[in-house]
């Protein structure tokens, strides 16, 4: 299996599983799509039979709520039934919403943003102090670099010369309730990872060869007597690979209604399917899909800084005193 291949597969069960559990984070999920999809098909060393192998390669994915993206790599490659995918947020799942050691493959349960780097980097100095081999590749939202654990981390890095870790930072430039410079902004990005010490990678994180890459030429700064640790900046883009969610903030939150959000995501991701493989849920898409009225919320601005409006603060006081009673109105 081809790394497109499997971001193709990790985006057609994310769509699929946060559809079905009503689930959240279906934006973040496409958007490092096709760094799990290069990472799980050519790059990281396990073996699905023996989760708890001692030579594998250890992954985290520090930016928990994409977890559907890393179930869905690992069902694909045989830790357990696909078919289990389909329990994914709900009650008494293995799958819950944010990723979960008890699932095999799991190396280290996230969803707190900021903790993973400093999980990935202890797990890089217990391997040198231990003589071991294998890497450490953890995977971070960008929004969770503005953590002061994630620079401590950094720097604990650098200064054990780890040159065993590569961070990933799935940087699709929005966070939270908006985009990243509207939030806090974290630029000049890369030049901050070089001033503490890293090899420092800026591509295209939706460019399955660009990724390639990048994880090729971290391996040989390993190799060459670079000391340091590396990460690789994969400029992404939030909900990519079906076009109404693109740089949408909705879509951070919402999962695809039945109806046309799940119809058009289905028909979109089959525009653009790999050769060679299967869609297990909609073999042939979606016939007369249903499509979006003018009444319906597509293409619109939903971010923080577009739709708050500044004189709610004051509006709320007036209407609180109007009523007389403390209670809120809700109607302004």
């Amino acid at each position: 299996m081809t790394g497109e291949q499997l971001a193709w597969k990790i985006r057609r069960h994310g769509v699929e599983m946060t559809h079905v559990s009503n689930g959240s984070h279906i934006g973040a999920i496409l958007s490092v799509a096709d760094i799990m999809g290069v990472l799980y098909a050519e790059v990281l060393n396990f073996d699905s039979n023996n989760p708890r192998w001692d030579e594998r390669d250890r992954f985290i994915l520090s930016k928990g709520h994409a977890g559907a993206s890393v179930y869905a790599a690992l069902a694909e490659n045989g830790f357990f039934n696909v078919e289990e995918l389909m329990s994914h947020y709900q009650n008494g799942s293995r799958l819950s919403g944010h990723v979960s050691h008890n699932l095999p493959g799991v190396d280290f349960s996230t969803g707190s943003l900021g903790h993973g780097l400093s999980a990935a980097v202890g797990m890089a100095y217990a391997a040198k102090k231990d003589g071991k081999k294998h890497k450490v590749y953890v995977v971070l939202g960008d929004g969770e670099c503005d953590e002061g654990s994630v620079w401590e981390a950094a720097l604990f890095a650098n200064h054990f010369r780890l040159n065993n870790i590569v961070a990933i930072v799935d940087h699709n430039h929005m966070q939270s309730m908006d985009f990243q410079e509207n939030t806090i902004e974290i630029e000049d990005f890369g030049m901050k990872w070089k001033a503490f010490g890293w090899n420092v990678l800026e591509i295209n994180g939706n460019d399955c060869n660009e990724l390639r890459e990048a994880f090729k030429k971290a391996e040989e700064f390993s190799q060459n007597d670079n000391h340091k640790p590396t990460v690789i900046i994969a400029n992404t883009i939030k909900g990519n690979g079906v076009s109404f969610m693109e740089n949408d903030i909705l879509w951070h939150y919402r999962f695809p209604h039945e109806g046309w959000e799940y119809d058009m995501a289905v028909n979109e991701l089959h525009k653009n399917k790999p050769e060679g493989v299967e869609d297990i849920y909609t073999p042939n898409g979606i016939e007369n899909p249903q499509m979006p009225t003018e009444d319906d919320d597509i293409g619109n601005d939903h971010t923080f800084t577009y739709t708050w409006e500044t004189s709610y603060p004051e509006k709320m006081r007036r209407v609180e005193a109007k009523a007389g009673t403390g209670k809120r109105e809700h109607k302004l």
